[in-house]
């Protein structure tokens, strides 16, 4: 009976202390260090000074891209696209699939200061994965395409990842995919079944594309009385979760109607592209200060790497200690940009860990939010 009594207590306090760590320790969040954020891999049509020159071009436009997170326009980025060689710090002429590509390093500290000159908001490197589940529909054929499949799609979303700086992943449909979702959990769109498949993958956001040639473009056709839209063999459309792994809000696009699979596809990333980025983006407009309380500082050594962590991150200008208590530790940063783009970039930290009291006060009155250090 002892024995029983000693084993039910230790279960007790294995289940508390389970309950304790997941209200101290929240779900992971997949983020991605995007490397090689100012470079760029362009082609160039020969060796020509006429040609790299414009390559050149090229690149530094799709560097302005990928780190302002959209197209620009802004009379100095204009300037500075003409003034291309300031930002150059080396090229080098590459073969890849038969084509001959131009890859050019820029100066990263003087992209960064054009972007404060010009008053724009930057897309640091720290970026949210995005789960991708790509349904093609071929006539009354409907497949989800995985990662490895037989089809030029995933080439297409890996292509659009690698210009814009998004890292974007596709489902690798094995038994555990197939046994978690079927066909019409993703063709439909429903978000708890697709939410749920998605959670092994740890993406920030999931959307679900769908390309038709068939059920979407009648549907189109028959609800647009022009003859432009009846020319239209493809039709597009996307539902996106930004927040999947809490809340299943979904947002849902207009079709994009067309002939080309390529352009219809990156067109409609783009926008997705557009409304995550809002999220993260850092306006270079504004400063304001922002405490914080970290948990878990345990040593001078640790405290030195909390001060380095909220050093190097690009939403901060600067940091200061203001008090210490115990193993906390409260810190004053100087932003650059909102306070929300700077919760929304530490979500996606491995070594801070958010505390929320389910007793305290609703979020929008919570004075000084609290993380825990946790060591990589």
């Amino acid at each position: 009976m002892k024995h029983m009594m000693k084993h039910m207590l230790m279960l007790n306090m294995f289940r508390n202390c389970l309950i304790f760590l997941c209200l101290v320790l929240p779900l992971k969040i997949s983020a991605i260090e995007v490397e090689n954020l100012y470079s760029a891999k362009v082609a160039v049509a020969s060796q020509s000074n006429g040609d790299r020159n414009q390559a050149l071009k090229n690149a530094l436009r799709a560097i302005l891209v990928k780190v302002g997170g959209n197209d620009i326009a802004h009379p100095l980025i204009t300037q500075a696209i003409n003034n291309y060689s300031m930002y150059v710090t080396q090229y080098q002429y590459i073969r890849s699939n038969n084509k001959v590509l131009l890859n050019v390093s820029f100066n990263e500290a003087k992209i960064n200061q054009l972007f404060k000159a010009s008053d724009l908001p930057i897309w640091g490197q720290l970026r949210p994965q995005v789960m991708v589940w790509l349904v093609e529909e071929d006539g009354f054929k409907r497949k989800v395409i995985s990662a490895t499949s037989n089809s030029f799609l995933p080439r297409v979303i890996d292509d659009f990842s690698q210009l814009r700086g998004l890292p974007l992943v596709m489902p690798i449909m094995d038994l555990t995919d197939l046994n978690a979702l079927t066909l019409t959990d993703v063709w439909g769109r429903f978000s708890k079944p697709v939410a749920q498949a998605s959670a092994r993958y740890m993406a920030e956001a999931v959307v679900v594309i769908r390309v038709s040639n068939s059920s979407l473009v009648a549907s189109q056709n028959n609800l647009l009385n022009c003859p432009q839209c009846r020319v239209n063999s493809l039709a597009v459309d996307w539902s996106l979760m930004t927040d999947a792994q809490n809340e299943h809000v979904q947002m849902f696009s207009e079709q994009y109607l067309g002939n080309n699979v390529d352009e219809l596809l990156t067109a409609a990333l783009s926008d997705i592209t557009d409304i995550i980025y809002q999220q993260y983006a850092l306006s270079t407009t504004h400063s304001n200060e922002f405490e914080i309380d970290v948990a878990n500082i345990a040593s001078l050594v640790d405290l030195i790497a909390v001060s380095d962590f909220f050093a190097e991150l690009s939403a901060v200008q600067s940091v200061q200690l203001i008090s210490a208590k115990g193993t906390n530790r409260r810190f004053k940063l100087s932003l650059i940009g909102s306070q929300q783009a700077l919760l929304a970039s530490l979500k996606l930290s491995e070594q801070l860990n958010r505390y929320v009291d389910p007793l305290a006060a609703p979020e929008g009155l919570e004075q000084v939010p609290v993380f825990y250090w946790g060591k990589k």
